[in-house]
């Protein structure tokens, strides 16, 4: 009871809720090449305020949390105070009504203006939603880029989730070519090209990004290939 009456204690700095959230199952990954690791917690189902078990280059294991008056909330502290939960926001994002599992892609914050720290985007984990086989792509960037696999060529507009669909054009071991590009001037100049296998057992997900004094994008790449999990919603 005491752990349900803190998340209730957390509603006001978002709003009044207006009736008890379900529960929500979510993965994450944090990136950012230039502070690799980040501590990280959340509220579980039952209020109990947990570490984000992030693990470096892909996804955190499933665990279950309750949405904070529709919105997903991370926190840079382990002891929240309920009084001043806003002090121990480290992000927060709407979730739409009708999302139960999420991928939490964590970044740095934008600008230093940004008190909490971080931002973080969200991606439907639905199975009919984000399939196997599937990939997104996601430019941190400014830049104008875009991406050839296989048979498919998509634009990758900035900060967007960009939904690349199963890639059937393989040979023989099920590898495509794969491309990456960004605009300079009036020229496409390709900054990443590699070979890569697509199976109809394995979901990816594409981050273009900068790091300090390059002249050039890179590509990081996280890896989901595993089975479908549902974890235990405590009653």
């Amino acid at each position: 009871m005491i752990r349900l009456f803190f998340v209730s204690l957390l509603f006001p700095f978002l709003g009044m809720a207006q009736e008890a959230p379900a529960p929500l199952m979510i993965r994450a990954a944090y990136h950012n090449p230039v502070k690799p690791f980040a501590e990280l917690f959340i509220a579980d189902q039952t209020g109990l305020v947990v570490p984000l078990p992030l693990v470096a280059e892909g996804l955190s294991s499933p665990q279950v949390t309750l949405p904070v008056n529709g919105s997903l909330v991370l926190y840079k502290d382990k002891v929240v105070d309920p009084k001043n939960p806003q002090a121990s926001v480290a992000a927060s994002a709407k979730i739409p009504a009708d999302w139960k599992k999420v991928i939490v892609l964590i970044f740095p914050a934008a600008t230093a203006a940004e008190n909490a720290g971080y931002r973080i985007l969200l991606i439907n984990d639905a199975p009919n939603a984000f399939k196997k086989g599937e990939s997104r792509v996601i430019n941190l960037t400014q830049a104008d880029t875009a991406m050839q696999a296989g048979e498919h060529k998509i634009p990758l507009p900035s900060g967007k989730v960009s939904e690349l669909p199963a890639v059937k054009k393989v040979n023989e071991y099920n590898m495509a070519q794969t491309n990456f590009y960004y605009k300079e001037g009036e020229e496409w100049v390709a900054f990443t090209e590699r070979q890569l296998q697509y199976l109809d057992t394995t979901k990816r997900i594409f981050l273009i990004y900068l790091t300090p004094g390059s002249t050039q994008p890179f590509v990081t790449t996280i890896v989901d290939n595993t089975p479908e999990f549902i974890p235990k919603v405590e009653n």
